[in-house]
């Protein structure tokens, strides 16, 4: 007679969708959130997809328990992934991404927001200068108040630098013609960021070199500081003595910015009333935009994500501290998923693996 009985209770029971004992099965779920699925796979003599679907359920599950407020800060920005423009939805005020949507277009946006619950308590969207975008708010909440990001009317400013300096390589020397576009990024900081003295002697020599590049640095610098003004009022002031002091020859390169503030003068300057940006999922398009050199299957990583960070939120309303520290560990481990794919992939140094969770803010 044995002595040393094999306890069956937990290896009797098998899950019906998987055809793996219950132990197993809650052993795949937790292992599929430290290491990569193929890893799991091999260490316990199973198919990847397997490994896969257990994880998938129980996003799936945790999903369906999480109980989603629309913001009152909505935010729409976009990004390129899988060959197509995707609309992203953001929680502005909890900074947090709320979906991906499969397309970018006016119907795909007015149908997802039609179906928010409590669509009516949303008071400020972010967004950038699409009108698409535009009538897509007004048609569904016709209420909010429309604030252009700051980032894309700064981001015009630069383009103009840019446009002269480009214009400028046709006199140079093939040499110098180099040196300025590896000198590029001095012209797109702003002066008072450059702290090294060897870039403020760079900034310098060209500027010197090209008078016009030097003004028009000057006037990206001007405009970029209204965005300091502390009301509507000053900002308009700053931007209307802004807008006479631009040189006729510099018109032609800064026009797509005179254009845009001439057309959503209201949606831009109501920033100085409500200063809400989407800056912060800069990392999340930068991240995707790498993504999207791997292929399809990082795009449900990040879907997953999603989901556990809308879990997060709720918790985070109910003070529950400690369901929220493990579901905050958990979004750290599936981006260490990722980013030990993609370094598998030979996307990312295995060096940056560690820190990779990091890419992503852990509290929304």
């Amino acid at each position: 007679m044995l002595t040393n009985m094999i306890n069956l209770s937990n290896f009797n029971i098998l899950d019906v969708n998987r055809s793996v004992t219950n132990r197993l099965f809650n052993w795949i779920q937790e292992a599929s959130l430290k290491k990569t699925f193929t890893s799991v796979a091999d260490e316990i003599g199973v198919d990847e997809k397997t490994v896969r679907n257990i994880f998938n359920d129980y996003v799936a599950e945790l999903e369906d328990q999480t109980d989603f407020r629309t913001p009152k800060w909505l935010g729409i920005d976009e990004v390129h992934l899988l060959k197509n423009y995707r609309c992203v939805i953001t929680d502005v005020e909890n900074k947090s991404v709320i979906d991906i949507l499969g397309k970018l277009n006016k119907d795909m946006v007015i149908s997802y927001f039609s179906k928010l619950k409590d669509i009516d308590k949303v008071e400020l969207v972010a967004m950038d200068m699409w009108n698409p975008y535009k009538s897509a708010v007004n048609s569904v909440i016709p209420h909010a108040k429309i604030v252009i990001d700051k980032f894309h009317v700064v981001k015009l400013a630069n383009e103009a630098l840019e446009k002269i300096r480009k214009a400028n390589r046709e006199n140079v020397s093939a040499k110098e013609r180099r040196q300025l576009m590896r000198d590029r990024y001095v012209l797109l900081k702003r002066r008072k960021e450059l702290n090294d003295f060897d870039d403020q002697i760079k900034l310098q020599v060209w500027t010197d070199m090209f008078p016009l590049l030097g003004q028009a640095y000057e006037l990206k610098e001007q405009f970029i500081d209204i965005y300091e003004a502390n009301t509507v009022n000053e900002a308009y002031e700053l931007y209307q003595n802004w807008l006479s002091n631009v040189p006729t020859e510099l018109i032609i390169y800064f026009e797509d910015l005179i254009r845009a503030v001439n057309n959503w003068e209201e949606e831009i300057f109501n920033y100085f009333n409500s200063p809400i940006t989407n800056a912060y999922t800069e990392s999340l398009n930068r991240l995707i935009k790498t993504m999207n050199h791997v292929g399809r299957g990082y795009l449900r990583h990040l879907e997953q994500r999603f989901c556990l960070l809308k879990a997060i939120v709720k918790l985070k309303r109910k003070r529950n501290s400690k369901r929220l520290r493990l579901l905050s560990e958990k979004c750290c481990l599936i981006n260490y998923q990722i980013g030990h794919k993609l370094a598998l992939n030979g996307y990312m140094k295995k060096s940056m693996v560690l820190t990779f969770p990091h890419y992503f803010p852990i509290t929304p």
